[in-house]
């Protein structure tokens, strides 16, 4: 028996195509079941990769007598939130203002018009933990929806009021604020957990966006701000030592349960990976520490191994569970990795990732690391290339025999969005490491989106089985329009940039509201729900409109549009007290605000691309953490490489060496040829506002 899931794509509702349920995916068909029949729709709302959602599935979804009460009272939709993010945000919003909280599976119940009255998350088959069960709540809802209607339609107006309310543009702050810079830096630092790195106690995210900022802050005054250096070192360290780190294969879990980053939740992100390398990437540009270089090579060739399609594109997560048991393809036993190793591999391997005999989860080991190699072998007297090489011997037979075992699945499905982040970290990679394949997939997967997920002119949200047919959303244009602009300011080739240009003009005629001077998730030609969802908050990823609002920024320097400084300025307006209140929040916009208020490189290359002398040019820029600047460049002997820059224009190669300029406001320093004066004006200090306060 299958339901109305079965003709779906998306790998998380055709887990549940064989339920007893029976299922709608979102659209007209069951909207207007539900008002035909006047029933209530009971929404779930999840992802492939979340736990939780697979525990609620085998406990009630595949329970027959839970699936006949749902199917006899109640209309019954699954959504994938990835697939699409403008419903999962409306309704996370609404049980936020119910419950004070949210989380996946997110379980509402809405009348026949889409409107919200009462839901939860995770509700257990019996009653649990002061949870009720399920089929307590589905009866009385049910008879809440058939005696007593008009309580029902009362609560759905007060959460929707709420709702156009949270939806509703903020007010606009006059000008932008430079203290908010400084308040947003104190908070996050009074959040600062100094004995494990990372903000706060338990569960505890990444926060790589926030982490990103105390890097910036860091570089507007190196001397003054050692301490927000100190909170980038210590978490990334602690985090690459930790059990939410894949020792073996690479790629970081999504969060670990407890404060130490020892017990993650296993299932491996698109996204966190993308932000989570990049951020390590530029860590290496500041410290120069070959650590941080491991572990985001790594990172990104796990990417390149198991996370992408063989047309280009990129997988979306890989599950917590395999065989029924959460992060089991992850852990091993201490007898399993006595018989697996010989003595000396053994001995190593138990020190390096301290095996317990009991385990440090259920029974098993999750491997961690808490001493490196190099600390490891002055403690064991040992030498450290001799015990280097007798671990890494015993992690690659270790890594043979996970290959063996039953893999988590993946959900292959393809995202614009993430893929655009993970577009970006690629590049920098390439640039900073010198990896022509990180480029090569870069640009693989930017080409694969253009060609398969653009629909006459559209760009699409998600893309398998050959199959794209939900329209992107602001996230999916700024990201891939960031993205193609990072290909272009490394490789120099134009179509990159009028590729980039063209999604964020579109971006902009889509979803900018000039009444409302705001950004809004979907764009004037999609579909209409109860309320137009305007997230402004950067969570697990950046949201669109900063993602949106750092592009623009960039943009408004290589052009010189006026439009773009305005539509990002009045954006930042918009969120500005949130910035300095919430900044853990708010990471991304205040990468945009650092933007904002200094005063950008710019950076014009003359040259051929292809030649080893600009190579090497655009290696040592590239060498330095500069995270406000823009490039641009052509080859004076080749017509195709021109592009409407005004960064470009009256700009000449010297003596026919490929030539760098370096500007400010459009103001150039004198033309450089070499690699030493290059490097002396990248150290040239930042003139503008923000280093102007410090």
């Amino acid at each position: 028996m299958s339901n109305k899931l079965a003709n779906e794509t998306s790998p998380y509702l055709l887990q549940h195509a064989n339920n007893p349920v029976e299922w709608y995916p979102w659209g007209d068909e069951a909207l207007n079941r539900a008002k035909l029949e006047d029933k209530a729709i009971f929404l779930s709302i999840g992802y492939s990769a979340c736990h939780w959602c697979h525990v609620m599935e085998n406990e009630s979804f595949t329970d027959p007598n839970i699936a006949a009460l749902m199917n006899s009272n109640f209309i019954n939709i699954k959504v994938d939130r990835e697939e699409r993010p403008d419903i999962d945000s409306i309704y996370m919003t609404a049980i936020q203002s119910m419950r004070g909280q949210g989380g996946w599976p997110l379980s509402m119940f809405l009348t026949p018009d889409g409107e919200p009255f009462y839901g939860g998350t995770y509700f257990p088959p019996q009653d649990r933990h002061g949870m009720p069960a399920f089929s307590k709540v589905l009866l009385a809802v049910a008879d809440a929806y058939r005696n007593k209607r008009e309580s029902i339609e009362d609560s759905a107006k007060v959460v929707k009021s709420t709702l156009e309310k949270h939806t509703k543009s903020i007010t606009q702050s006059e000008m932008i604020d430079r203290e908010t810079y400084l308040r947003a830096y104190g908070v996050i630092e009074n959040n600062f957990d100094s004995d494990n790195g990372g903000f706060g106690s338990y569960p505890k995210f990444p926060q790589p966006m926030a982490l990103e900022f105390l890097l910036r802050y860091y570089n507007m005054n190196k001397l003054d701000h050692l301490k927000a250096l100190d909170m980038v070192n210590i978490t990334l360290e602690h985090m690459a030592k930790g059990g939410i780190y894949d020792h073996l294969g690479g790629g970081f879990h999504r969060y670990s349960t407890d404060a130490s980053w020892l017990v993650p939740h296993f299932e491996k992100m698109l996204y966190d990976n993308a932000l989570i390398s990049q951020l390590y990437t530029h860590a290496f540009q500041v410290t120069g520490n070959n650590e941080y270089k491991r572990i985001a090579t790594e990172t990104l060739d796990y990417i390149l191994r198991e996370m992408t399609d063989g047309n280009g594109g990129f997988y979306s997560a890989q599950d917590a569970d395999s065989e029924g048991s959460e992060g089991k393809f992850f852990v091993w036993s201490f007898h399993e990795l006595r018989s697996l190793l010989d003595e000396n591999q053994f001995e190593a391997i138990r020190e390096y990732f301290s095996i317990e005999e009991n385990g440090n989860f259920e029974g098993s080991n999750i491997l961690h690391s808490p001493l490196n190699v190099s600390e490891l072998a002055k403690l064991l007297g040992k030498e450290e290339n001799s015990l280097t090489a007798t671990i890494e011997s015993a992690k690659n037979i270790l890594m043979d025999i996970r290959a063996s075992r039953i893999a988590p699945d993946t959900d292959r499905k393809i995202l614009t969005s993430w893929n655009g982040l993970m577009i970006n970290s690629l590049v920098l990679a390439s640039a900073v490491f010198q990896r022509e394949d990180y480029l090569r997939a870069a640009q693989s997967n930017a080409r694969f989106i253009l060609d398969h997920m653009r629909h006459e002119g559209r760009l699409m949200r998600s893309y398998k089985d050959n199959l794209s047919n939900i329209k992107g959303f602001l996230e999916d244009y700024a990201s891939l329009s960031s993205a193609l602009l990072s290909i272009y300011e490394f490789t120099l080739e134009p179509d990159w940039f009028k590729e980039a240009k063209l999604i964020a003009d579109d971006m902009l005629d889509l979803f900018w509201d000039s009444s409302d001077l705001s950004f809004y998730d979907t764009g004037i030609d999609q579909e209409r729900l109860i309320v137009r969802p305007r997230n402004i908050t950067d969570n697990a990823m950046p949201c669109g409109a900063s993602m949106a609002t750092n592009l623009l920024l960039k943009l408004s320097v290589l052009t010189g549009d006026k439009r773009y400084k305005d539509t990002a300025m009045d954006s930042l307006k918009s969120v500005q007290n949130f910035m300095g209140q919430i900044p853990i929040g708010f990471g991304h916009w205040l990468e945009a605000l650092d933007f904002y208020l200094s005063s950008p490189k710019e950076i014009a290359l003359i040259g051929d691309r292809s030649d080893t002398d600009m190579d090497s040019l655009v290696q040592t820029i590239f060498s330095k953490y500069i995270p406000n600047k823009v490039l641009a460049g052509f080859n004076p002997n080749d017509e195709s490489t021109q592009v409407n820059i005004p960064l470009l224009q009256d700009k000449e190669a010297i003596d026919n060496k490929p030539t760098v300029h370096i500007c400010k406001d459009y103001f150039c320093l004198m033309p450089i040829t070499s690699k030493d004066k290059l490097l002396e004006q990248l150290e040239e200090p930042d003139t503008g506002i923000l280093r102007q306060m410090f």
